[in-house]
């Protein structure tokens, strides 16, 4: 039985600072197999950057990923919790703002991030949302 936050986030966090490339945040995601960065700045929560806000936010406008910054397309009005939070206050907090992802900070610092499959493998782990989640990445 998961009782909080932290027995389900993600802590192998990937970080980028706000003047970092897009097509270096592209690499760090690939080479991570994953679809999201955190944005810090002096160890602090500055945004979030998604795969998709690269391709919506800068490829579909025409952007430059080798000039345009992370700083530019992240995420920055970002809901989070506390790693001590309850499942059904992050399922919640995911609802009320309409995200995929929250950022897990324990006073200033970002601690880890827990994804909707995350909470989909908790709360439901038949669900065809957890078993896509819980499958190895096809990159």
């Amino acid at each position: 039985m998961v009782d909080n936050v932290a027995q389900l986030m993600n802590p192998m966090l990937r970080t980028v600072t706000p003047d970092t490339t897009l097509t270096e945040v592209a690499r760090v995601m690939r080479d991570a197999a994953v679809g999201d960065v955190v944005v810090t700045e002096e160890g602090r929560l500055k945004g979030l950057i998604t795969d998709r806000d690269i391709v919506v936010r800068c490829l579909a406008d025409n952007g430059d990923p080798d000039t345009v910054r992370a700083g530019d397309v992240c995420s920055t009005e970002l809901v989070t919790v506390p790693p001590q939070s309850s499942v059904k206050d992050a399922v919640h907090a995911m609802r009320s703002a309409t995200v995929r992802r929250l950022p897990v900070v324990e006073g200033e610092e970002v601690v880890g991030v827990v994804t909707m499959g995350d909470l989909a493998r908790a709360v439901d782990p038949g669900s065809a949302l957890a078993d896509v989640s819980a499958a190895e990445p096809n990159t």
